[in-house]
């Protein structure tokens, strides 16, 4: 599956079919990361096959909603739980990101894993999205290094503003003041 354009978050919610020994079936809710609406069906289906008796031909959705940012002007720290096949075999595991919104930081998540472990959209299960409230909670140093009180970035190339409106100068500026 590529994944084309931007991912978001939707809330589905299905169910089997009722019928006479079931006539009120119990309610599955998944919070799943999809292009679009069509994939995130699918998505729902393909792991409550896995979870449960429950196939697209004898059930049904209940419901499908959007899920939005509640602050997406805010940076955040997010901790990521997910299952993957690589070609050796099925990993846990564990991955931290900073990011403006939980979507990003799922996306940030595929990108990293294509990139360093060469794993695939279909082949990553996202088990648990969570925001880590408190900078303690972090775990990775590569996001701890983030968090510190008055970071700062050099800004080695500056170009200088020109003062008087020279069209050519005697000396070429030097930008790595």
């Amino acid at each position: 599956m590529l994944v084309s354009g931007r991912l978001q978050e939707y809330q589905v919610i299905g169910r089997h079919l009722p019928s006479e020994s079931n006539p009120t079936p119990k309610l599955y809710r998944m919070r799943i990361f999809a292009p679009n609406e069509v994939v995130a069906k699918s998505r729902f289906w393909y792991f409550l096959t896995k979870l449960k008796k429950v196939k697209k031909a004898n059930g049904e959705i209940v419901s499908l909603n959007n899920i939005a940012e509640k602050n997406p002007l805010r940076v955040k720290n997010f901790g990521i739980w997910i299952r993957y096949d690589s070609r050796s075999g099925t990993h846990n595991m564990y991955k931290e990101y900073r990011e403006m919104s939980r979507t990003d930081a799922v996306e940030a998540l595929y990108q990293d894993m294509s990139a360093r472990h060469r794993a695939r959209f279909r082949s990553i299960h996202i088990l648990r999205v969570v925001e880590i409230e408190k900078s303690d909670d972090v775990k990775r140093p590569y996001i701890k290094q983030l968090i510190t009180k008055g970071l700062t970035f050099p800004l080695p190339h500056r170009v200088p503003k020109i003062s008087n409106k020279k069209v050519f100068s005697a000396t070429r500026p030097s930008t790595f003041a």
